[in-house]
């Protein structure tokens, strides 16, 4: 009995310790952000190459190349304003929630039960700002023409390969 404890024990704090390793970046990034910025997104891709609202305002940033209609403008502002509203209380929770769980895990013996309740519920904030994402994302390609789509992505590929031609500081 005492063997198959600790092997549950044993693995729990593993898995708590990875997750927490994997998060505790991720909680630090998604601090509420400075007014008129956007929530951090990280290592969302969606099909195409294409990522959630920071998709909406790249597309925003370069409206004049892509010939953006004063009617597209008006509606991907919408739709990141909407996203940014959205997200931003989710963001505030899945911090609160990761403070929580590093709080649960500074006790001596660590309980479980609540740990992996708190575990559950940061996995569904998570979940609802994927969703949120892939709304955002499908809402702004709606409001694009396909060939306009297709200059946006170009102008991200380019960009990427800029970024990733830099030499990157050590």
């Amino acid at each position: 009995m005492n063997r198959v404890r600790k092997l549950i024990i044993g693995g729990a704090a593993f898995a708590l310790a990875a997750i927490v390793g994997v998060n505790v970046p991720m909680a630090s990034a998604q601090d509420t952000p400075a007014p008129g910025k956007r929530p951090a997104m990280r290592g969302d891709r969606m099909m195409g190459g294409f990522v959630g609202a920071p998709l909406i305002s790249i597309a925003l940033k370069h409206k004049t190349e892509l010939n953006l209609a004063s009617d597209q403008v008006a509606n991907l502002e919408k739709i990141k304003s909407h996203y940014t509203s959205q997200v931003t209380p989710i963001h505030q929770q899945l911090t609160a929630n990761e403070k929580e769980i590093a709080a649960l895990m500074q006790q001596s013996p660590a309980n479980l039960i609540q740990v992996k309740a708190k575990i559950q519920e940061g996995e569904k904030y998570r979940s609802e700002l994927r969703y949120l994402r892939v709304e955002a994302l499908e809402n702004g390609k709606a409001v694009l023409t396909a060939q306009q789509q297709e200059q946006l992505k170009t102008l991200v590929r380019s960009q990427h390969e800029r970024f990733s031609k830099q030499p990157q500081a050590s």
